[in-house]
């Protein structure tokens, strides 16, 4: 049976309804609405799941000990089976959340598998103010992405412009339509990117 794309929201923020997930849930949509399943991760609701939410490399490499018998695992399973990322972030101190960062280093054994080699990415940042750090946190992102082995795009299209880096907003987010078009065109783009290059991932049929 042919497997559906599946992209992976990842919400960065503590607020499980704030700014990033209202521009998150919008990207989503455009990924479903061009063929995608998809599905969000709240990271913050995530770590609850660990005593000690950050990671304190008990292994190394990463075997992922500490997420054995917890829901946790069934967060990585989810990630291993997806296509692209749409990950997203508030702007903290210029850069990323701690619970964005706390979240990715919980996900290293992820890189030992290269379960998210070729896999597709995309970032969105919320910021109080219109330069208040938004490309920093979406380059920080990037990083991220590119230390899983992943392929980054922007929200570029065929039918618009060739993009800048992401999907930077100012809150509140529900009045920032220029973001809220930039995420759509993101997700669009993830989406066709990760369908093109599906034969490059390792996945189960």
């Amino acid at each position: 049976m042919k497997r559906e794309l599946l992209i992976v929201g990842i919400n960065g923020s503590p607020n499980k309804n704030g700014n990033t997930a209202f521009l998150l849930e919008k990207g989503l949509k455009a990924a479903a609405e061009n063929g995608a399943a998809t599905t969000m991760i709240h990271a913050a609701e995530a770590l609850k799941y660990f005593t000690v939410p950050f990671c304190t490399a008990c292994s190394t490499p990463c075997k992922g000990i500490c997420t054995e018998g917890t829901p946790f695992a069934g967060i990585l399973d989810e990630m291993r089976r997806a296509d692209g990322l749409l990950i997203g972030s508030p702007v903290y101190f210029g850069t990323i959340s701690g619970q964005l960062k706390a979240f990715a280093d919980k996900i290293r054994c992820l890189r030992v598998g290269k379960n998210l080699l070729n896999s597709v990415g995309g970032a969105v940042a919320v910021g109080a103010t219109r330069s208040g750090g938004q490309e920093n946190t979406i380059r920080a992102i990037h990083e991220i992405m590119l230390v899983q082995g992943m392929t980054i795009v922007g929200p570029g299209h065929i039918e618009y412009d060739c993009g800048h880096f992401g999907a930077a907003a100012l809150r509140p987010s529900s009045e920032d339509m220029f973001a809220q078009e930039k995420v759509e065109i993101l997700a669009r783009r993830i989406t066709e990117v990760a369908l093109a290059t599906k034969d490059l991932r390792r996945r189960e049929s």
